[in-house]
């Protein structure tokens, strides 16, 4: 394999050459002929995808933000369930299209993979559809109350004073954003779909701290009207128009923005009363069913819940074990549940509560993330050009954030990856799990797989932005067990974190099929996991609550890392002394995101290739 280019790339130049070798003669005319009819066809299939991805994207001025892009700069997306359908009637639409106009025999082999992922994707979006009224509306994981500030803070930029306006618009089109969010939340209850009860409480929190400050109250600027002035600010434009502008901003927060959040404030009152408990997806209409459908779209596999609780029971003994090798080599006497407790409560394994604390942490995870960087050549034949950052959750979303979350980067350069953490409780956070988390969030796990996805060369662009969660969360398990081979995790504590968030992902599996699919109360999934993980109190009960609103993601971690060790077992089965590392993690990562079955192929057609 070429080192410096994608597979994608690197599979059509091995098609094209099958039949000629350098030294040979030049192919007879008609060989030649079919070899520039095939790269015609296939840059011909690009180009239509493309343009597939450009329509689709146009639908969502959010996207086109996140890309990068200023078109629809006033506008936030469309929340209703007619935009939803609105979206996959189009990719539908594209999809006859794509079989129309492309017979899928003449592509070549890297071509067929685009084709099948579009159809794989436009399938998936009617599972989507199919179960959209049971999706939960507003939750605590990701709510969005927290996330248009979010976007608007961390993604809009302001380069002009017309780019000024366009961020004071969207202030204004929040309000219509919780209107159509509220509605289709009060909808859903009524229909039988609530949320557990436990939601409310942090949503509605959220959204009162997101109104909270100036220009709301006498208190402090809001972190969104101090973004806005920060970034006014530094525009080249009269001081008088900055003045307008920042007037303009606090009206409209003053105005439609609070509107907005008294709506989804009002929303919630009037849904939570209808709240039965905290129940899995079980309860819900077509519970069943449901639950299995999300299995499939999270682990692209067709695994059922019981096989699933059967391999997380697995994987949590064999992590068990390992993890008493190593209480055996610091000499703790005593079992592994006392050994988590230990962890838990003494000091020396903890940041301090403040902001020293915080800086600590930050500075801690950056320090992990720079020590892969320099070895990572080693590994990896492309490593991604945008930089990495690691910072707080802002604090309007730390009651509902995850523990740790990866952003990707804008692919012109203008925003970096973001690897997040949230801080809000350092008495929470366990000094030997840092490291392992920075490997998963940083580098060499998302960061290596999303932000190198955006810039690999040859790919259609609903690849390069394509995303399946257990390949996106597999590979993030998988980089944390690669810090081992790095030769990190040199402190036997650190060591051990590596395995506690190991064994956390394997606990999930147990966890989520047990809420889902074998009916366990939200109390005896908090015990099971307090038990059986390292996870600190506050973070058992946020994970629990987490998987509770989002069936199918906790499982998509395991499944995801257990495919691809195995395939790289595999690999190195059938290559021994041709097995190179950095050909296969360039076979993983330089398609951009798969389902896994068809990432094996893509392991099996690299096998075939160095053993010839």
């Amino acid at each position: 394999m070429k080192p410096i280019f994608s597979l994608a790339v690197l599979l059509l130049a091995t098609t094209a050459c099958t039949t000629v070798q350098p030294e040979m003669a030049p192919p007879p005319p008609a060989a030649a002929a079919a070899a520039a009819s095939a790269a015609e066809e296939d840059a011909r299939l690009t180009a239509f995808l493309d343009a597939a991805f450009d329509e689709a994207v146009a639908r969502s001025p959010e996207t086109q933000t996140a890309l990068g892009l200023k078109t629809n700069y006033n506008k936030l997306d469309d929340y209703t369930d007619a935009g939803a359908a609105g979206n996959q009637a189009l990719a539908e639409a594209q999809l006859q299209r794509l079989k129309q106009e492309f017979d899928f025999a003449s592509l070549s082999p890297a071509s067929q993979v685009s084709y099948r992922l579009f159809e794989y994707n436009v399938r998936q979006g009617r599972v989507g559809q199919k179960w959209r009224s049971n999706a939960y509306v507003v939750t605590n994981n990701f709510s969005i109350v927290g996330s248009v500030p979010t976007f608007l803070a961390n993604q809009h930029r302001i380069d002009s004073v017309a780019d000024a306006e366009a961020y004071i618009a969207r202030i204004s089109e929040t309000k219509r954003v919780l209107e159509e969010v509220s509605a289709r939340f009060v909808d859903r209850a009524k229909a039988g779909v609530v949320p557990p009860k436990f939601i409310f409480g942090p949503v509605r929190a959220d959204a009162r701290r997101v109104i909270s400050g100036a220009p709301f109250d006498g208190g402090a600027d809001h972190n969104l009207l101090a973004d806005f002035k920060t970034k006014v600010g530094k525009l080249d434009a009269p001081a008088g128009t900055k003045t307008r502008l920042v007037a303009d901003a606090s009206a409209a927060l003053k105005g439609p923005f609070l509107s907005g959040y008294r709506t989804i404030l009002a929303a919630l009152d009037q849904v939570e009363p209808m709240a039965k408990g905290n129940d899995g997806v079980w309860s819900l209409p077509n519970g069943a069913a449901y639950y299995s459908a999300m299995l499939g779209v999270q682990t692209t596999t067709d695994l059922t819940g019981d096989q699933i609780h059967q391999i997380g029971l697995s994987e949590v003994a064999r992590i068990h074990k390992e993890m008493q090798a190593v209480m055996n080599q610091v000499g703790f006497k005593g079992t592994l549940q006392q050994f988590f407790a230990e962890l838990k409560t003494n000091p020396k394994y903890q940041y301090s509560n403040d902001a020293a604390g915080r800086a600590a942490y930050l500075k801690d995870a950056t320090q992990f993330v720079d020590q892969v960087m320099a070895v990572a050549p080693k590994y990896f034949r492309q490593l991604p050009k945008a930089p990495l950052e690691v910072r707080a959750v802002e604090t309007w979303r730390e009651a509902t954030a995850p523990i740790a979350f990866y952003n990707q980067p804008a692919p012109d350069g203008s925003r970096p990856g973001i690897y997040y953490v949230n801080l809000s409780d350092m008495r929470q956070v366990l000094k030997p799990q840092i490291e392992g988390i920075s490997y998963h969030e940083g580098a060499p796990g998302h960061h290596f797989q999303i932000a190198l996805a955006q810039e690999l060369a040859g790919l259609p662009k609903f690849r390069k932005f394509g995303n399946y969660g257990a390949y996106a969360e597999g590979w993030g398990l998988y980089a944390e067990k690669l810090g081992e081979e790095f030769g990190f995790y040199q402190d036997p504590y650190s060591n051990f974190g590596r395995l506690s968030t190991e064994l956390w992902r394997a606990v999930r599996l147990v966890l989520d099929s047990g809420m889902h699919s074998k009916r366990w109360s939200r109390e005896q999934a908090i015990a099971y996991f307090k038990q059986n993980s390292l996870l600190s109190d506050r973070d058992v009960v946020k994970e629990v609550e987490r998987f509770l609103v989002w069936p199918g993601q906790a499982t998509s971690y395991k499944v995801g890392q257990l495919r691809i060790l195995e395939l790289r077992a595999k690999a190195q089965r059938a290559l021994g002394d041709r097995f190179d590392i950095r050909d296969f993690h360039a076979t993983i990562l330089e398609n951009g995101g798969l389902p896994l079955d068809i990432l094996e192929e893509q392991v099996d057609a690299y096998i075939k290739r160095a053993g010839n």
